[in-house]
């Protein structure tokens, strides 16, 4: 374990020891196994798409070669998301995840509100197949996870742009919108992590010129997605949020700032008046 480390640290890995771990782990005491994924971690694919699973606020997730990984600094906007669906009505809360990824976000959302015997309604869209395909795994295991006290969910997933392919009926009806829609300026790609830039699908990423052309369509979405009372719940960067605070007062949301120095973390929650 020790060799791996110094292997790992060597290579830049930040976290060295939990991804040693990590990797004896997927190895599972096969010798050639564990050289095989250490000299590819080394080589810089991430370790997520190596070892099949990203971790996101306690569970483990699906994620294939090429999708995005769910980062750590999203817990933001899973609790805050959770705590705001707690104003729901009594039936099913109805949860909408855009840029749903490999269904990460919007499962640990739904996971914690299932937990407390709440019902959840959650419809996922990506643009991109393959996280699509992740997405409707990792919500299948989430709702085969049923027992005592456990609430029960429904999910549909969907591929397409933004908001387009969901059903009619959800517009207008929805209780919380997350969307961990891609932030990073166009030019500033370039000096994100290899892991990322040269493994993660480049639509995920890029944000446009100043980082928030997907955002703002979120936004501009969101008064018609979200029922009177409703929350959108997005991930953003500290210098982004006076501009998109802007935008969300222009669509007629009320926003507040999220932030979380632990995690690194700053999010905007925005409420539909009702």
């Amino acid at each position: 374990m020790d060799e791996l480390v110094a292997r790992l640290r060597a290579a830049g890995c930040v976290f060295a020891e939990d991804e040693a771990r990590i990797i004896t782990e997927a190895a599972d005491g096969d010798a050639a196994r564990l050289e095989e994924l250490a000299a590819a971690r080394v080589g810089g694919l991430p370790l997520e798409h190596l070892v099949g699973w990203a971790e996101l606020d306690g569970r483990r997730w699906l994620v294939a070669p090429g999708v995005f990984v769910p980062r750590q600094r999203s817990e933001l906007l899973v609790r805050e998301a959770a705590a705001r669906a707690a104003d729901a009505g009594s039936g099913p809360v109805l949860l909408v995840d855009l840029c749903c990824g490999c269904g990460a976000l919007g499962g640990a959302v739904a996971a914690r509100l299932l937990a407390t015997g709440r019902d959840v309604e959650i419809h996922a869209a990506d643009v991109d197949p393959a996280a699509v395909t992740c997405a409707h795994e990792n919500l299948k295991a989430l709702s085969d996870d049923g027992g005592p006290g456990i609430g029960a969910l429904t999910a549909h997933t969907y591929a397409g742009d933004l908001a387009a392919p969901l059903r009619a009926e959800v517009w207008g009806r929805v209780d919380v919108l997350v969307a961990n829609a891609p932030y990073v300026p166009t030019t500033a790609i370039s000096l994100m992590p290899p892991e990322a830039r040269e493994h993660e699908p480049h639509a995920a990423l890029d944000g446009g010129d100043d980082g928030l052309v997907i955002l703002r369509r979120v936004i501009d979405l969101a008064p018609r997605l979200l029922r009177p009372g409703g929350h959108l719940l997005i991930e953003t960067s500290e210098g982004q949020v006076s501009a998109a605070v802007t935008h969300m007062t222009s669509a007629g949301l009320t926003a507040t700032v999220l932030t979380d120095d632990d995690l690194g973390a700053t999010a905007l929650a925005a409420t539909l008046p009702g």
